[in-house]
């Protein structure tokens, strides 16, 4: 399902790929985190997503204006992981409802794995 927001002059549609996009840039701003995370369905397996396939570690749904979020993440090695991943919750939930003027009703954060950063 696609967001929309009404306004005096008519309709705007945001596509949840666009959601996932923006949501995906501004978690990799967020400090300890490496990137997003792709986790193989056959073996299980998981792999550091470049810049370009962000959306791929971002699932984004939306029902009634709300939307619901799960992010599946690489953090760097000896940081808290709590920290970080409340500051991503907090970091993404403010742009994401400032630029869609939609709520965020729910944000999932799955950590897949944690890396040696030089």
């Amino acid at each position: 399902m696609k967001g929309q927001i009404n306004t005096d002059y008519g309709q705007i549609i945001i596509d949840e790929e666009v959601i996932a996009q923006y949501a995906g840039m501004n978690a990799l701003e967020c400090f300890g985190i490496v990137g997003m995370a792709s986790v193989s369905k056959r073996d299980g397996l998981v792999k550091l997503l470049k810049r370009d396939n962000l959306t791929k570690g971002v699932h984004v749904r939306i029902q009634d204006n709300k939307i619901e979020i799960d992010f599946h993440i690489i953090v760097v090695y000896g940081v808290s992981i709590a920290t970080v991943t409340e500051n991503l919750i907090e970091n993404v939930k403010y742009k994401l409802e400032t630029m869609t003027d939609m709520t965020v009703e729910k944000i999932n954060v799955y950590v897949e794995g944690v890396r040696i950063v030089d």
